[in-house]
């Protein structure tokens, strides 16, 4: 994915989404610690701690098996 370059943090937010919905399309592990792995082999830097990429898969709704945002959310009707 990459040659080890140093990433802005919104390019880090963006591959953090990205390999989340390419490892929940696979049916593979894909949460925070399972991101960073593939994130640290990848040669990502700088590589986002575990509690940044909690934030950032909340902060996209993509926690509990969740693949996005969907309308009602700002609600809770989607629990």
């Amino acid at each position: 994915m990459t040659d080890a370059s140093s990433f802005s943090l919104a390019e880090i937010e963006q591959i953090v989404v990205m390999e989340r919905l390419h490892l929940y399309n696979r049916s593979i592990p894909c949460g925070a610690k399972a991101i960073r792995k593939l994130l640290e082999q990848e040669g990502v830097r700088p590589l986002p701690s575990l509690s940044t990429i909690k934030r950032i898969l909340s902060r996209n709704c993509l926690t509990y098996g969740r693949t996005g945002y969907y309308p009602g959310d700002e609600n809770g009707e989607w629990k």
